[in-house]
């Protein structure tokens, strides 16, 4: 659901091509070769209505790979179209949009510990999306345009926040939340407004107007949030990225021609990608968040060919760079492992359909 004007388009083609898509997820599956330690959990959303989330398992010591893992531990699945996943303290959690769900479970063991169910008060469904964390809170957007807060030590929402129209991706600065209101759903009337929430508070202080269908959100070390947009589908208007100072809570800066779709923040470097979805063409870049200037126009410097990245993110204990990758949307994909200096250092091949987030446990 990363591009809802495919929502359809995906929907079809599974109906066409569902014999091809089991053939696939029984294909060989090819394991990494590489000294690598620790464990990663990868959440796949899968598709659209069609309940087939999952959350694989990998362990680099014992070169053990489990697809199916939440099923295997659970003895059920996870629900339809998991969006974000987190781990914070001994817990993961999972935002399960369409099922309207946040999944917890236990990280050590893999068991659920609790479904919080995400409803409002005439049982319609909120649509969790995105998650972030602080100080024993956990917070989540929302599609129905609120922003919810969870106490971790009771499992419970204990707080929420209107903000704008189908929040996305938010994260947290100066103990303040930034969401991301897209609008992605009342095409073409998009939002264009970040929303300022006090973390105290918890009480929305301002909306910062940025490019039409903001995305994701990350902060740096120095208080600057960037935001990604991905503009309007009908027109093919080019995506955006921009800068937030959060100490004035203004847009400073629009980094033109820099048209960024997805991106995370590791050490005050972004990695950053863009993905055409009618050419197919991409590219992966990195960029210095203390001179506000791209290091290199192409990360991968080993000629590895990546067709459609899905998500980009960091191992915070050994600094590779992991890219979920597929094929075609309706098929399972693989996850890329790249060291700093962007050269392939494994594949973790048919882990899930349409990957989009990875945990990183010792």
């Amino acid at each position: 659901m990363k591009q809802i004007r495919y929502i359809l388009l995906v929907f079809l083609a599974l109906l066409c091509f569902s014999c091809n898509d089991m053939a696939d997820v029984e294909r060989e599956i090819k394991l990494p070769e590489h000294q690598a330690t620790g464990k990663i959990l990868v959440l796949s959303e899968g598709l659209f209505n069609m309940n087939n989330s999952t959350l694989a398992y990998y362990d680099f010591s014992k070169k053990e790979l489990i697809t199916d893992y939440f099923l295997q531990k659970n003895s059920r699945g996870l629900g339809d179209t998991a969006n974000d996943m987190i781990l914070y303290g001994s817990k993961i959690y999972i935002a399960v949009n369409v099922s309207s769900q946040i999944e917890v479970i236990d990280a050590n063991t893999g068991l659920s510990v609790k479904r919080i169910p995400v409803f409002d008060e005439n049982k319609r469904a909120r649509q969790p999306r995105y998650l972030t964390q602080k100080d024993g809170k956990v917070y989540l957007s929302c599609f129905d345009g609120n922003l919810l807060r969870i106490d971790t030590l009771s499992l419970e929402i204990d707080g929420m926040v209107k903000c704008g129209r189908n929040p996305e991706g938010l994260c947290i600065a100066n103990e303040k939340i930034y969401v991301a209101n897209s609008g992605g759903l009342d095409n073409p009337n998009y939002d264009n407004t970040v929303s300022v929430v006090d973390i105290k508070t918890f009480k929305e202080l301002k909306k910062i107007k940025v490019a039409d269908n903001p995305y994701k959100v990350f902060a740096d070390s120095q208080g600057d949030v960037y935001v990604s947009s991905r503009g309007n589908y009908s027109t093919s208007q080019p995506y955006r990225f921009q800068r937030i100072d959060s100490y004035i809570d203004e847009v400073i800066q629009d980094f033109e021609g820099l048209n960024v779709l997805n991106f995370t923040v590791h050490n005050d470097i972004i990695y950053m990608y863009s993905f055409d979805f009618n050419s197919d063409d991409n590219w992966i870049k990195t960029f210095d968040c203390l001179t506000e200037k791209v290091i290199s126009e192409n990360f991968i410097t080993d000629d590895t060919k990546v067709e459609k990245p899905y998500s980009i993110q960091v191992n915070p204990y050994d600094g590779n760079i992991y890219i979920t990758n597929t094929s075609d949307f309706t098929m399972t994909g693989d996850v890329l492992c790249f060291n700093p200096d962007g050269k392939l250092q494994f594949t973790i091949n048919n882990i899930g359909l349409n990957s989009n987030k990875i945990i990183f446990l010792k």
